[in-house]
């Protein structure tokens, strides 16, 4: 989710490569005809994994009829496209504009927790534009906000998002070294944010769960930080308000030293995350292959 350079301040927006440089100075006013064209041909004459959002879409929500399933599918490439030019445009963002176009509702929940001397756990989901989300938190939380994220495969293409992502000074942390960062601020108040509907890998531990009409797999790694640390948890839910303007409200998950049965944390994450899809089905990414594991007998890691 973010990113940061190694003298903790946030990126010079020169760092990054000239041709994001020039397309971040083009006004999102003038930008968004041309998404709506890119959506349109990824809709309809060049097919973006059109067979893989079907598919998605056909088994989580079997109900739909045709036309309401084509109108989800025509929205989901309007909103895929948005959010990438929104995305390029985010090395010109100043925090003024952020704050008009990302509002956090109730961040004084949040400050709440931090006030009291401890971090605090914020779990996101990949619906609508969450690398502005990130970047929300980062100017407007009035702490310091480290992220968990997975490496890319691609170099540039890592480069290139962990300067976008850590220009307003959030701290990218890779998820394997997560826990080992927390051990050593135990005590450090600070926001630790993490998108965890992401598929795991085969052989990684994992939690399943029926989520979208459908047993799908969890990651065990928030359950098991939350559960050992007890630190207050909330989930980012997040809405497109118009085209270009989202909200940010604070859900608690688990408040500070609460104990759950196993599972208990990974569920209520899952019911949040799944309310958010059914409310705006079209902001999730369903080009992405998210069930590829299938579920196979044996002894819950959670448990």
């Amino acid at each position: 989710m973010a990113a940061f350079s190694l003298d903790n301040q946030p990126m010079a927006p020169g760092s990054s490569s000239p041709w994001i440089r020039v397309f971040s100075r083009v006004p999102l006013a003038l930008s968004y005809p041309f998404a709506r064209w890119v959506a349109w041909c990824a809709w309809k004459p060049f097919p973006y994994r059109r067979h893989v959002v079907e598919g998605n879409l056909k088994a989580s929500f079997p109900e739909w009829d045709d036309a309401r399933r084509e109108t989800v599918i025509r929205d989901y490439y309007r909103g895929f496209a948005d959010v990438f030019i929104e995305v390029l445009r985010s090395l010109r963002l100043s925090r003024e504009e952020l704050a008009r176009r990302v509002i956090l509702k109730n961040p004084e929940v949040v400050r709440e927790e931090t006030a009291r001397g401890k971090p605090v756990f914020l779990l996101g989901a990949h619906q609508c534009n969450w690398e502005w989300m990130l970047l929300a938190l980062s100017a407007q939380l009035d702490m310091p906000v480290d992220a968990a994220y997975k490496p890319l495969t691609d170099s540039w293409a890592e480069t290139e998002l962990r300067k976008l992502r850590s220009r307003l000074g959030a701290r990218m942390i890779p998820a394997p070294d997560l826990l080992g960062d927390i051990i050593k601020q135990r005590n450090a108040p600070r926001a630790i944010a993490v998108l965890a509907d992401q598929e795991p890998k085969k052989g990684e531990r994992l939690h399943w769960l029926s989520f979208l009409n459908r047993e799908t797999a969890f990651y065990v790694g928030p359950e098991q930080i939350a559960r050992s640390t007890r630190y207050p948890a909330f989930f980012l839910a997040i809405k497109r308000i118009s085209r270009g303007h989202y909200e940010v409200e604070f859900v608690r998950i688990a408040t500070a030293g609460e104990q759950m049965a196993p599972g208990e944390f990974t569920a209520r994450y899952a019911r949040l995350v799944e309310d958010q899809i059914r409310a705006a089905p079209a902001d999730w990414p369903w080009s992405h292959k998210r069930w590829k594991l299938k579920k196979e007998t044996g002894p819950d890691p959670i448990r």
